[in-house]
């Protein structure tokens, strides 16, 4: 029985070991930070697009003279809600670019060769105390926990996370930043230009004029606030999923791999990996 505790023990630190070197996490891991990042600056810049559109329809003003009395018309100002949600959006896409920013830096971090080596040293050590003593010190434990996270939680979060992602997250993402992508094109389309000014003709010719010139704006305006509203509903799906994916996911699967390795190297003997002796 302690043989076979004895070639655990080693075995569980050779492959500790080997990863710490040979990085079999860090590409895959890498490649996906990678992935979200673009997704976040898609996201981002779609919120931007339609941010700008909608500004420039709430700074639009319609100047016509019915009976040759000047009226100044603001109806862009019904799309201030909209502008609102689309305005914080937005800054959340750029938060979520950034958290995805760091996780590529950690990455890169814990894949440098002092951490490697220090975690080689710290792995070696571990397993010494654990054939001389039948258990380690509790310093030389907490330092290999530390390490370990160090060196393979972020990785392991990311892929965790991605798994995640593609299983329930993915066919929401990919529908509602279409769905947005077509709200924001229709917008651009329907963003009215300023009315023109008062002419010379006669009064039947002018209210004519007018009459078509409200009427048009009125409707281009109804059509832009109809779209905008179209991208609230996935513009809060879109909030949901990455605030899920970048923050509420990766810290549920860090909580969950720290308390994993702290029942395998800080209390081997309540279930871990068994101390020989």
């Amino acid at each position: 029985m302690h043989i076979a505790r004895r070639a655990l023990v080693a075995f569980t630190m050779a492959a500790v070991t080997a990863c710490a070197w040979l990085a079999p996490l860090d590409a895959p891991a890498m490649r996906q930070v990678d992935a979200g990042l673009k997704r976040a600056l898609v996201s981002f810049a779609t919120a931007r697009l339609l941010n700008a559109v909608i500004s420039v329809a709430q700074g639009t003003e319609a100047s016509v003279q019915p009976f040759g009395v000047g009226v100044t018309l603001t109806p862009g100002q019904i799309l201030d809600p909209v502008n609102d949600l689309v305005e914080q959006f937005s800054h959340l896409m750029l938060a979520a670019s950034v958290a995805f920013g760091i996780q590529k830096a950690l990455i890169s971090i814990g894949g440098y060769w002092p951490v490697s080596l220090a975690l080689s040293a710290a792995a070696l050590g571990w397993w010494w105390f654990s054939l001389r003593r039948s258990r380690a010190p509790s310093w030389l434990s907490r330092l290999l926990v530390i390490l370990l996270m160090l060196r393979f939680a972020v990785p392991v979060v990311t892929l965790g996370s991605d798994l995640l992602w593609q299983k329930f997250l993915a066919a929401d993402y990919a529908a509602s930043q279409q769905l947005i992508d077509g709200a924001t094109g229709q917008a651009v389309q329907l963003t009215p230009a300023a009315a023109a000014a008062p002419d010379n003709r006669g009064l039947v010719e002018s209210m004519k004029d007018w009459l078509a010139k409200n009427g048009d704006v009125g409707r281009h305006f109804d059509n832009l606030k109809r779209a905008a509203e179209q991208a609230t509903e996935h513009i809060i799906k879109l909030i949901v999923i990455f605030v899920l994916q970048t923050l509420v996911i990766p810290l549920l699967l860090l909580w969950a791999l720290y308390a994993f390795v702290r029942q395998v190297f800080e209390r081997p003997g309540r279930g871990g990996v068994p101390a020989s002796g």
